[in-house]
């Protein structure tokens, strides 16, 4: 079932959109906001998303400092960065006067990234020009195991499905779902692996992320814990989200997240 549903949604992608890669929503993801409801930028300043030229939005993201935008490496891997836009401030994606879209100078891509099922699935996205009217998102480290505790309640933001195999929302998307155990998260996934991962939902479903959605952040304790990675459908119940455990990646991420010198 989930390799037929990742072929899907892989295939969705490249007749929607003449030019842009398979990788940039590979075979192994499929998150988006389902049962969410309507968020601002102003509220999360630090939330954006990817773009392609003509202005498709494929992925999430998280503003981490001025110039730097963090998401999945599902996301970024096999793009061009002269083809990837970030557009932060932006609540409605028709909008043509919200917020501001900035061009990608490079992208790093963690070293041991293969598929997002096997973990690392994590990028850094380096902006041709600073962001200095939204704030980024600190974050998390080996401070903030607490964040990652079973019950804690987190917030998921997206742009993306709102139900699977449905429209990608226009607005911005926020929804709360709490923290699920590692060993419940076995119990859903085979492949998961809470070294590198961590999953969050309700065991009935019903409020998950979707296509779309991916490299999104997923916030607790005012800071990014997880990133969207991949999971199975759309709001299945005893299918939690899966996300990237942005705190067994600190090291790397504080190295690559650091401002470049101002011009």
């Amino acid at each position: 079932m989930g390799d037929k549903r990742r072929i899907r949604s892989l295939l969705a992608v490249v007749c929607l959109v003449a030019g842009l890669t398979a990788a940039a929503v590979p075979a192994s993801a499929d998150v988006r906001i389902v049962g969410g409801t309507r968020a601002s930028t102003s509220t999360y300043p630090f939330v954006v998303y990817l773009a392609t030229k003509d202005g498709f939005q494929f992925c999430g993201g998280t503003l981490a400092s001025v110039d730097k935008v963090v998401t999945a490496a599902h996301c970024a891997k096999g793009q061009r960065p002269e083809e990837v836009f970030v557009v932060a401030g932006r609540d409605d994606k028709k909008s043509t006067t919200e917020g501001i879209s900035v061009p990608v100078k490079s992208i790093w891509i963690h070293p041991k990234y293969t598929d997002a099922l096997i973990g690392y699935d994590v990028a850094v996205l380096n902006l041709a020009k600073r962001i200095t009217k939204y704030a980024p998102l600190p974050i998390a480290s080996s401070a903030d195991d607490q964040a990652y505790a079973e019950g804690v309640e987190a917030t998921i933001l997206g742009w993306g499905r709102t139900s699977s195999g449905g429209p990608s929302s226009q607005y911005l998307l926020e929804a709360k779902v709490p923290i699920v155990g590692d060993e419940e998260c076995k119990k859903s996934f085979s492949k998961y692996n809470n070294d590198w991962m961590v999953c969050a939902g309700y065991p009935q479903g019903g409020i998950d992320g979707c296509q779309g959605d991916s490299g999104g952040p997923m916030i607790a304790y005012g800071r990014l814990i997880g990133i969207s990675s991949w999971g199975e459908g759309c709001g299945l119940p005893n299918k939690p989200g899966v996300y990237t455990r942005v705190m067994a990646y600190y090291p790397e991420l504080a190295q690559q997240i650091k401002p470049s010198p101002a011009r």
